[in-house]
């Protein structure tokens, strides 16, 4: 950039006034003491609704579909607009005071697991599910979750905050972007032409880490870019895509949590396999959910 709006970064930087919302800020630690609540399962789940904690809330409902009465978990509502994610007591689960965060209380001391990879992880080993034994079959569902991991902040801090969020549209930073996103797309069209799920024949781990940005992005829930991105030119993801939206775990798990949207798909807090019932049942007699 040349001219007027050509910016030079000063000698040190410091936070300019309002920058980047009044939430972010560059030091760690709790802004407000604040303890979290427990209920009455061994999992307890402190997220909301965006793909990141769809993640955990998915792999919880499919672990529980399968049977794994130990999976049972209240979801708390962490409000991150609200800066809940600042509390003490969430800091002290999750010093990266980002979402999701779960506490295992099912051991003689409670075991707090933070980063949504390391829970899917850590639940696919209490369990026994969703990862396969086989050398060869765990190394490459771990490379997809892994890929996940490392590329997701170039859809949400990335593409999703230049085209959707940022107070300037800058062509620059858009087309930088938007040009990753679509090889990342690519990058699954290509895995997705060869096999059923990612990482073969079997839904794993790595399909419910990918689908909640990947997936979703392909089915245009993501920043209204689906037409700017052609989603639809991704024929193997949308296919995979619809798989995942079928199963019945999935629809319940993109609930939990979750604040925007149609409020007839949320549930901001989840306590219960029947508090998905009673909503229902609210929504059939009219009554508010």
């Amino acid at each position: 950039m040349t001219g007027s709006l050509a910016y030079i970064p000063p000698k040190i930087w410091t936070k300019p006034s309002g920058a980047s919302g009044s939430l972010n800020r560059p030091i760690a630690g709790p802004t407000h003491e604040k303890e979290l609540p427990f209920g009455r399962h061994p999992l307890q789940l402190y997220s909301q609704g965006t793909p990141n904690g769809q993640k955990i809330t998915i792999m919880l409902e499919e672990l529980l579909a399968l049977g794994h009465g130990g999976a049972e978990y209240d979801a708390w509502l962490i409000d991150i607009g609200a800066g809940d994610q600042f509390g003490s007591g969430f800091v002290g689960v999750n010093p990266n005071s980002k979402i999701p965060a779960l506490l295992d209380r099912s051991e003689q001391k409670a075991i707090r697991i933070f980063e949504s990879g390391s829970i899917l992880l850590y639940l696919a080993e209490k369990f026994g599910a969703f990862l396969s034994n086989d050398a060869v079959g765990r190394t490459e569902t771990l490379n997809w979750l892994f890929w996940q991991v490392g590329s997701a902040p170039y859809l949400g801090g990335g593409f999703g905050h230049f085209y959707a969020y940022a107070p300037i549209k800058i062509e620059y930073a858009i087309n930088r972007f938007a040009m990753e996103m679509k090889r990342q797309l690519d990058v699954l069209d290509r895995c997705l032409a060869e096999r059923e799920y990612i990482a073969g024949g079997n839904y794993t781990i790595a399909d419910i880490a990918i689908f909640p940005w990947y997936g979703s992005l392909a089915k245009g829930a993501h920043y209204g870019a689906a037409e700017f991105l052609s989603v639809q030119d991704y024929k193997n993801v949308q296919r995979w895509a619809d798989a995942i939206l079928a199963r019945p775990a999935v629809e319940r798990g993109c609930m939990v949590n979750r604040t925007s949207g149609d409020p007839s798909e949320q549930l901001r807090e989840r306590h219960d396999a029947s508090d998905f019932h009673f909503k229902t049942q609210r929504q059939i007699t009219g009554e508010r959910a």
